[in-house]
């Protein structure tokens, strides 16, 4: 029987076909290899438009949306003092119920509160009303023609008929209290706080500048809130 080729009679592979498969190992070993560099940068090669316009497509989405969300900042804080505020539809900013027995009080917070840069207008009723006219039509169009109230609840306050009168009038205009009714304690417990108005925190005097400040602020507040909702309302 004959062997294959290079094999003997007995089936042994001679020296040079032992010679030859080396050669043919050492040549396979050889074969450079395709780096991973160059896999990587073919497998780019290949990428497809499709993918390619998908990734510039979420860079302009994110673009776009940074455009967007900075066009929605906030406005900046309308003026209460320009010439179409909705604070001037109303004859005085703010209307100061209080007893006759502290009015000398009551006049050093309205120059304290007339002084400052907005010029808030107070309602003073030894000084504003119209002689002559029935006192329950002047504390009521006071109360009507006023953005907020101060209630300046001192011992004399609450002995005092028409000071409870114009309270229940104001409450009866904001039934809500959203920030236009503004109870001040003076020389009073907290126990003898009035009923009525125990749903709202009131501002302490003790202090007198203090509490001045705290009066101030809650009525430009209340102020600044109303022309800036006015104002969202037109637009």
């Amino acid at each position: 029987m004959r062997g294959a080729p290079g094999q003997d009679s007995c089936g042994h592979f001679s020296s040079d076909c032992y010679l030859d498969m080396a050669g043919w190992v050492r040549r396979l070993l050889q074969k450079p290899k395709q780096s991973s560099s160059s896999a990587e940068s073919s497998l780019n090669t290949k990428q497809s438009p499709s993918s390619s316009s998908s990734s510039s497509s979420a860079v302009v989405t994110s673009s776009s949306t940074s455009s967007s969300v900075a066009s929605r900042s906030p406005a900046s804080q309308v003026s209460i003092s320009s010439s179409g505020s909705a604070r001037w539809a109303k004859s005085y900013d703010v209307c100061i119920c209080h007893s006759n027995g502290d009015f000398e009080f009551v006049e050093e917070m309205v120059s304290y509160l007339e002084s400052q840069p907005e010029g808030i207008r107070c309602f003073l009723q030894l000084r504003d009303a119209m002689p002559g006219s029935a006192i329950t039509t002047e504390l009521c169009d006071a109360v009507q023609n006023s953005h907020c109230w101060v209630l300046l609840i001192t011992p004399s306050f609450l002995e005092d008929p028409w000071c409870r009168y114009q309270m229940h009038q104001a409450l009866a205009e904001a039934p809500m209290a959203n920030g236009r009714t503004i109870p001040v304690l003076k020389g009073i417990d907290q126990r003898d706080y009035p009923r009525e108005l125990r749903c709202l925190y009131y501002i302490d005097v003790t202090r007198k500048e203090n509490g001045f400040r705290q009066i101030k602020d809650t009525i430009l507040r209340y102020l600044q809130e109303l022309c800036q909702s006015t104002m969202s309302r037109i637009e």
